[in-house]
């Protein structure tokens, strides 16, 4: 990898003038982040754009405005192997095409890795930035919130693979470190109790969902929650609290039969940003990821991407106004889908959102429910949601335990999608697609038989 890295670096450093585009979320940010930060750095002529998917008329226009080159971040191997009259270098980790191993194109999957968890778009992109100028290592801390955003330390309950050459890069310059802690997302700026009600990864019985539950279970505990005026988060917290709540949590588990393996998801490696201020969003790898969503996501792809390149005054305030917003409509969209309900199918489940719930968080929604108590984990979950213009986001999430067991969303979603002439790929464990509106259950009809001859035949 890092000599095709080192050729991609040369193609950027040979060209004069240089347009990025890149995906929306937490992972397409940062990947574009550092792209555009590296290519500042080299004094070149550089512009960005951030798309939800390629499609014909976002190639079309790119074909058109005669770039010099195209530099296309977490997204882009889908086209690899086409487009011929657009020049172009691709950093990305979703799954290739066939004959997609060309000189202009670095994606894991081409040399052995997983781009699940071993390494991320924005991963793959410091991965050039470093190839071109080893002052850029402190872009690592970048690459690191985007495996965060993609959820790649899910698996081991620690980043894996590559990866962790780009986490001890951050550690050589000092911008970011890891350390052993809870797992729980908002550790730096939700309180403790709803640090516990809204646990997820894993649910916590009894707690998770129920404020007055988790106050009650803290209480017991004679945890204090304020401090004064100011409710006490995770981080203001000693280490004998800490330990305390996290040992009561775990034998809640193990008496319920969880296990060991599901109680072993408490506590992980968590990835802190050294060089901003605690009990920030920006200090914590993964809630940086989530600021990051709630801008692109919405259509505010500047006002992540000026947080990327260090604002901590303006365009961070308007950030964390966008993160109340997407906060809402997260909560709004669990919901809506809750109370339109979870089909079963034999070998999957589904909901249809409609206009209910945006195409742009619909994956995100589907992600957070089938890490609740309403739906089971041992079937892949769709959601739908209208995109306009007569066509239907299809977003599939499924859990760790489907994917050892063979499946492989990405394919599945690309089969189904083709039937239609529509778009689909991803990750073994998190895929999307672009369908006919109308053509729904029909889809369904043969993506359950992709996951079918996945697991059983």
């Amino acid at each position: 990898m890092f000599k095709r890295a080192e050729k991609l670096g040369e193609i950027v450093k040979n060209s004069k003038e240089i347009h990025i585009v890149t995906h929306i979320d937490a992972d397409g940010i940062t990947a574009g982040s550092i792209a555009y930060q590296t290519l500042k750095r080299l004094g070149k002529e550089y512009s960005i754009e951030f798309v939800k998917q390629l499609d014909e008329e976002v190639l079309g226009r790119l074909k058109d405005a005669n770039h010099e080159l195209v530099w296309f971040t977490d997204l882009g191997s889908s086209v690899s192997n086409t487009y011929t009259d657009i020049k172009k270098v691709i950093t990305d980790h979703h799954a290739c095409p066939e004959k997609s191993d060309l000189p202009f194109h670095l994606n894991p999957h081409l040399f052995g890795l997983d781009g699940s968890y071993e390494i991320s778009g924005a991963g793959v992109t410091y991965l050039v930035s470093r190839a071109i100028d080893k002052k850029n290592m402190d872009l690592s801390s970048l690459a690191i919130v985007g495996a965060c955003g993609d959820l790649q330390d899910r698996r081991f309950l620690k980043l894996n693979g590559a990866n962790r050459d780009i986490l001890s890069d951050g550690e050589k310059v000092g911008t970011i470190k890891s350390k052993i802690d809870i797992r729980f997302f908002g550790r730096e700026t939700r309180s403790v109790q709803k640090m516990l009600q809204y646990a997820s990864d894993p649910i916590i019985p009894g707690l998770t969902g129920r404020e007055s539950a988790c106050i009650s279970f803290l209480q017991e505990l004679g945890i204090t929650m304020q401090d004064g005026d100011e409710l006490r988060r995770w981080v203001d917290l000693s280490k004998d609290e800490r330990r305390l709540i996290i040992s009561d949590i775990a034998q809640l588990l193990l008496t319920k039969g969880f296990g060991h393996k599901t109680t072993r998801r408490i506590i992980g490696e968590v990835y802190v940003l050294t060089k901003e201020k605690e009990g920030t969003e920006v200090h914590d790898a993964k809630e940086f990821a989530t600021l990051l969503n709630s801008t692109a996501r919405y259509g505010k792809y500047d006002v992540g991407l000026e947080v990327c390149l260090g604002d901590r005054d303006k365009w961070l305030e308007k950030a964390r106004n966008l993160l109340l917003g997407h906060r809402a409509n997260l909560v709004e969209g669990l919901q809506f889908a809750r109370e339109e309900g979870i089909t079963k199918r034999k070998h999957l489940q589904f909901f249809h959102a409609g206009s209910g719930i945006r195409d742009t968080i619909v994956g995100i929604v589907a992600n957070m429910l089938l890490n609740s108590e309403d739906v089971s984990g041992d079937l892949p979950l769709i959601g739908f949601a209208n995109k306009g213009d007569g066509e239907i986001k299809v977003s599939a999430r499924a859990t760790q335990e489907l994917v050892e067991r063979g499946l492989n969303l990405s394919l599945a979603m690309k089969k189904a999608a083709i039937a239609f002439d529509g778009m689909g790929g991803g990750h073994n464990i998190a895929a999307g697609a672009t369908i006919p509106k109308g053509k729904e259950e029909e889809f369904l009809d043969i993506l359950e038989k992709e996951i079918k001859s996945q697991l059983y035949d």
